[in-house]
């Protein structure tokens, strides 16, 4: 009779988990200790904490683009994406932007203690419901250094702890931005702790985080469709589902077509690595014929892959786009690439919207209101746009300041997030003697 023992190798893996377990255990539960502290200041203590981390990124900008120049150099070797790429680098204006949104954070109305809604009972009992900060946040995101800071600015205005799972992608970055920020709130007495990353443990650090039920409030992730659904399938913590962009730009018979042109070009070419960026184009059989030629060869002057459906391809014969599957229709390409597709009419436009839009922004271009208002009535999204670029969904375009991500669920928090998503609320009831007969 033989035993069966367990092969070292998955002894060892086990160890390791547990390990990593405990790790962010502690991270967490020490995160709870210093949200207990940011609870409790006033707003005149936050903004000016606020400023401090802004100058603080300013003063240590060398050592941040240091390691910002090691992720890029690492991501090139190994082949990530542009967009991806993109999204990584900073740079002496996006590292002053970033401050900048610290700053403007420091403007905006403070969250906690507002009140919702209150009453006096007929007994006496006075009521109200106010916001109080959610706790600790856990941040699980993708090549996205900039998210570090925004997260960290947010939390504490919203006088939340948070803690942070950037990636591999972005290690050196986030390690020296989370390195400023926590020196930057020991040097005016608040917990370091406060802002933490658990980047060290890797993938198993991002699996501990989301079993942290009771340690961790609520998990928030931001990234590409993979990692979104992966957060949302095995967190036991609460999770704000933030969606991918599958963002559609429909042109109407009745649209502008130099606006719809300019809407066009902005929604997929200002910046094709954001979530916010257009992935298809779909445009009324009416006008496509007159639009179609023009928009195309704008989009591949500014290089652009177009892949088109038959009907756009016919339109097209000389154009050589590539073939629009709906595989290509469902993607979100974080890339200058796009699907183009023509549809009969509005009823098309909804319908192709209803079965590939992740819900994030779908835009129309029409100047008849009748259209507006059905696109406005029966797209279901997180953000419904008429004659307007998608690009502007979006926090600090929205006057939120800095956003934690674009929430796509219906639950707690759609659109934009900024600092009242970050709270939750408390029901406070004062009486003086009442008893339930």
């Amino acid at each position: 009779m033989t035993t069966a023992t367990t092969p070292p190798s998955a002894t060892s893996a086990g160890e390791e988990d547990r390990a990593t377990d405990a790790v962010v255990a502690d991270a967490a539960r020490r995160a709870r200790v210093a949200g207990r502290v940011l609870a409790q200041l006033s707003r005149a203590q936050k903004d000016a904490a606020l400023g401090v981390l802004a100058d603080a990124l300013e003063a240590e900008r060398g050592t941040v683009l240091a390691a910002n120049a090691q992720d890029l150099a690492r991501g090139r070797e190994n082949g990530l994406a542009a967009g991806l790429l993109d999204r990584l680098r900073l740079d002496d204006a996006r590292l002053a932007d970033i401050a900048g949104a610290l700053r403007h954070l420091g403007t905006l109305p403070d969250p906690v203690g507002e009140v919702v809604r209150g009453s006096v009972l007929p007994n006496g009992l006075q009521i109200r419901q106010v916001r109080v900060p959610l706790g600790v946040v856990g941040m699980i995101y993708e090549a996205r250094p900039n998210v570090t800071v925004d997260a960290a600015g947010l939390a504490l205005k919203s006088g939340n702890a948070v803690l942070l799972r950037g990636g591999s992608a972005a290690a050196s970055s986030n390690a020296a931005l989370v390195g400023v920020l926590r020196r930057a709130l020991e040097s005016i007495g608040l917990p370091a702790d406060a802002v933490a990353t658990v980047d060290a443990g890797g993938r198993a650090a991002a699996r501990a985080l989301m079993r942290a039920h009771g340690l961790v409030d609520v998990i928030i992730p931001r990234g590409g469709a993979d990692l979104i659904a992966t957060v949302v399938r095995e967190s036991i913590v609460p999770v704000i589902e933030t969606g991918s962009g599958n963002v559609h730009v429909y042109v109407d018979a009745a649209a502008d077509l130099d606006m719809a042109l300019q809407i066009v070009l902005n929604a997929k070419t200002h910046r094709p690595s954001v979530c916010n960026a257009a992935e298809t184009l779909l445009v009324h059989a009416d006008v496509a014929p007159a639009f179609l030629p023009q928009v195309t060869s704008a989009l591949a002057d500014a290089g652009v892959r177009l892949y088109g459906d038959t009907r756009t391809r016919d339109i097209l014969p000389e154009a050589g786009l590539g073939e629009a599957t709906d595989e290509l229709f469902d993607t979100e390409f974080h890339d200058l690439a796009m699907t183009v597709g023509v549809v009969a009419d509005l009823d098309g436009a909804l319908e192709h919207v209803r079965r590939f839009s992740t819900g994030h922004t779908e835009v129309v271009v029409t100047d008849d209101r009748r259209a507006a208002r059905r696109w406005t009535a029966e797209v279901d999204a997180a953000v419904v746009m008429v004659n307007a670029s998608s690009r502007f969904t979006d926090g600090g375009e929205f006057g939120f300041g800095a956003e934690i991500g674009i929430s796509t669920q219906k639950l707690h928090a759609r659109g934009p997030m900024a600092l009242p998503e970050l709270t939750t609320t408390k029901w406070i009831v004062e009486g003086d003697g009442q008893v339930r007969s």
